[in-house]
Formats: C-alpha cells, structure tokens, sequence
C-alpha cells in the first residue's frame, strides 16, 4: 500500500511504501539521519511485518539525494521548507538546476543533507545561491565571452580556467597579436615545423621562443626572442640568441643583455649566436664590479674603451671556433648587440654596445627616435702598408686578435628619463619597424602612457606582423619609472 506523502512526479513510478517507523531506530541506523516524522514510529509491543517483496530490506540502501531526485524526476510544485537557519526560497521553475549531479562538484552522500526519508518528498532542485558556500555550488550555464574570441568556458573550469585571454581594458590593445601593413603575411602565424635534432648533439637544440624579464631601481626589463615565420615554416632553428645576466647584488649590481645573430645562410648560424653571448657574458661578468663602477661614475671614455676590447676578443673566439670546425670566419659570423644597466636607483646611464646590423630606437613623448650609434665611413684609401694586426696578442694568449669584424665597434652611453622606453632589437625586428611606419604607429599605441606590459603582453607585442619580414625577431624593451 501506498503512502499519500510519497513525492509521484509526472511520469515517474510511484515510490514504494514504508511501513510507519521505517528504517528503525538502533545502532543500524545511518549516523547523521534526521530524526522520525512525529508519530511514524508505533507504540511499544506492535509487532513489525516483514517488509515486502518491492521495499528496501534496509532503510539506508535506497534512499534518494538531492541529487538522485533531481536527476531525472520533475520537482514538486511547492517545495518543503529549507532547513532551520535558512530563508525559505522560491520554488522551482524552467532553467533550475540541481544541486547535486553537476559536473565538477562533490556527490552528496545518501542521507547527509535535508531529509530524504522514503515518504518524505525529494528535495527540490536549489534555488539560486543555495548552498550559500559549498564546493558543490555550480556558478552558472557555460558561458562563452561576449567577443567571441575565447573557448567556452564551464563553471566546471574553476576559477582561473585556461582559455583565451580577454581583452584588457577599454581602449587598452595590448593583450592581442595581430598584423599591420598591407596584406596578410607570406606564412602561418604560429610554427609548423620542428628544426631537425641529433641524438648525440641535444644540446645543440634552440628553443622556438624565449621570454624574461625584471625589475631593478627605476626601470622595468622585457625580453624575448622567437623564431620567424619562415624558420618556423622550413623547420629552421632561430638564428638569434637571447642572454640576460645579472652580476653582483644590491645596487652595485650590474645587468647585462645580449643579443646574437647568426649568419642566417650558413647551419650553423645558431650555435655561433649562441657562443657569442656566452663568451660576452663571461667576460662582463669578470669585470663586471669595475664596469659598474664605471657606469655609476659616468666614465663614459673608460666604458668606450673597455667594452671594444672586450668586444674584440668575443669576435676573436668566433674567429678561432669557426677554425677549430673548417670555416671561414664568416660562416661563423655573427652581429652582436648589449645592454648594460645599472641596479643602483639613483643611476639612470644605459649604456649599449656591439657590432653588426640590428635597431637600438627610443620612444619619448609618444614620437620614435632612432638612436643607432654612428659610425665613421670605411676608409676604401687606406695605406698599403698599414701594418696587419693578426699577430697582436690578447690578454687570453690563447686567442689571437685577427683584423677587427666587418662592421664596426658601436658604443652609446646616454641617461634615461622618466616615461621613456628603450628598445634594442635585432634586425628582424629593426628592419619592419624603420620600413613600416604602421608597425611603429602600433607600438607606439601599445607602450606610450600605459606603463611596461606583461611578459606576455610584451611577447605579443612584438609578434605583430608585416608582410615581406618573417626572419627571427629578438627585442629588449627598458621602460623607465
């Protein structure tokens, strides 16, 4: 027989009935149960009948949750009171969800939440914000961003799901790569191919994409280094070489950046990038006190004159490695660009030096400057008898000083000031941003007035891409306080 109190949604069995009293009281009952309806349980001596054939032998075996319920048995109409403490809710209608059975959240054990006695009605599907709190809240429908741009994203994801970063702020562009110029590029956006590997030289392998960044007295550091268009298209490796180094602690500390680019027609162009940036770091960093010291002082001809030997001999190393593998020099040339930058807040003198193409450009009051050193014009009259410098020893009297590099010695020495931004590049990023004016205008959107951005913001900002330039790109950016 049935019990009138048993829920009967629309199209669901009615469910079985209980005896009154069911499940007993006693060490069998479930921990945690709500106590019998008033008057369920039978006066002392009734004996008990058995159960029947379609009644759960136990009363803890099949009772229904929240979850249970909801899952594929319409609400009541009006449901029960919530539990004492709680405001009454509304009650249900299209578009509720239940509590329990979502994606993503906790399984409510049987008998742990509001009473789900059998007899008693199923517990309605949660109205809005009930639980309060609780790991089984479920924040709404899968939402998809209003732009369109990113993946749907389900509450299931949590907090911090991973998916396409949202625009930044109102006017703010920054977060997004894109193209400028006229027409699309050449290539795909993102790499195809892997460059080929050898098991015994793993070493030897170049990551497609470089990213760091700091913070030191007034200024804010960015850099990074991906491969081009073409060499992620052909599986090349990235000829360019990305070092940042910090010697020292303290405000005597000294930063060094140093970008390398390699003989792009020749293979091993990217080992040869990367030696040069190890061999210059290495030697700032043996006289990195003394160059710190120099810079803090502002001894602007002592610095000129210590960075060109230093200079010399990292090119006087190449010189010997592309010996040691059966080259000529310039098979195992490269161009070479440093920043050197002083930890000390009070400092404000950057001082760049190196050899061979690339761009050193500076952004103050929203209008570009080219600040390139220049250099004196090659002599084509030189004497005959000028006397050949290959036999000068070096300090390393391992190394041999052979003529000096094809391009000349660069140095640049100049103090900063606030709001300013300071970008050294290789050419591959040097070239668009002379030839494109709409590359500079973008950059200049991006950078002027907003403070530095994110590492990847950064990254992002200078993947903007042009037509008719798809070589390696490696950028330091400084912007000042």
């Amino acid at each position: 027989m049935g019990d009138s109190r048993t829920a009967s949604a629309a199209g669901a069995p009615p469910a079985p009935s209980v005896p009154p009293g069911w499940p007993p009281d006693g060490p069998s009952a479930r921990a945690g149960s709500p106590p019998s309806p008033t008057g369920a349980v039978p006066p002392a001596g009734t004996p008990r009948r058995a159960p029947t054939p379609d009644e759960p032998p136990d009363g803890s075996e099949h009772r229904q949750d929240a979850g249970a319920a909801g899952a594929g048995v319409q609400p009541p109409s009006v449901p029960p009171a919530p539990p004492g403490g709680v405001p009454a809710q509304g009650g249900s209608g299209p578009g509720r969800t239940p509590s329990a059975g979502v994606s993503g959240g906790p399984a409510t054990e049987a008998g742990s939440g509001p009473a789900s006695w059998a007899g008693v009605p199923p517990a309605p599907s949660a109205p809005p914000g009930w639980p309060p709190d609780g790991p089984s809240a479920k924040a709404g429908p899968p939402q998809t961003p209003p732009d369109g741009s990113g993946r749907r994203k389900d509450a299931a994801d949590g907090a911090g799901a991973v998916g396409e970063a949202p625009p930044g702020p109102e006017g703010d562009p920054r977060p997004w790569a894109g193209v400028v110029g006229g027409g699309p590029p050449t290539y795909e956006a993102e790499p195809t191919a892997l460059p080929a590997a050898e098991a015994l030289a793993l070493e030897q392998l170049v990551a497609d994409t470089v990213l760091d960044g700091a913070r030191y007295g007034t200024y804010t550091l960015r850099a990074a280094s991906v491969r081009g268009d073409s060499a992620r298209y052909r599986g090349e490796p990235r000829r360019d070489a990305l070092l940042t180094a910090r010697f020292g602690a303290g405000p005597a500390a000294l930063v060094l950046v140093a970008v390398a680019v390699g003989n792009r027609h020749t293979e091993h162009a990217h080992l040869a990038a990367a030696d040069a940036t190890r061999w210059i770091g290495t030697a700032v960093g043996r006289s990195h006190a003394r160059l710190a010291e120099d810079i803090r002082a502002g001894r602007r001809g002592d610095l000129k004159s210590g960075l060109h030997r230093l200079t010399d001999r990292g090119f006087g190393r190449l010189r010997a490695r592309a010996a040691e593998l059966g080259l000529e020099p310039e098979q195992y040339g490269v161009g070479l660009r440093c920043l050197l930058l002083s930890a000390d807040p009070d400092c404000r003198t950057r001082v760049f030096f190196g050899a061979g193409a690339g761009g050193l450009f500076r952004l103050r009051d929203g209008v570009w400057q080219d600040i390139e050193p220049s250099v004196p014009e090659k002599a084509d009259d030189a004497p005959a008898e000028t006397p050949d410098r290959g036999d000068r020893l070096t300090a390393d009297p391992d190394i041999t000083t052979s003529p000096p590099p094809a391009e000349p010695f660069r140095f640049r020495a100049s103090v900063a000031r606030p709001g300013d931004t300071l970008l050294l590049c290789s050419n591959g990023l040097a070239e668009p941003l002379r030839g494109e004016p709409a590359l500079a205008a973008a950059l200049t959107r991006r950078w002027e007035g907003s403070g530095p951005p994110g590492m990847t913001q950064f990254l992002a900002d200078i993947q903007l891409r042009v037509k008719g330039y798809a070589d390696d790109r490696t950028a330091v950016g400084v912007w000042e306080a």
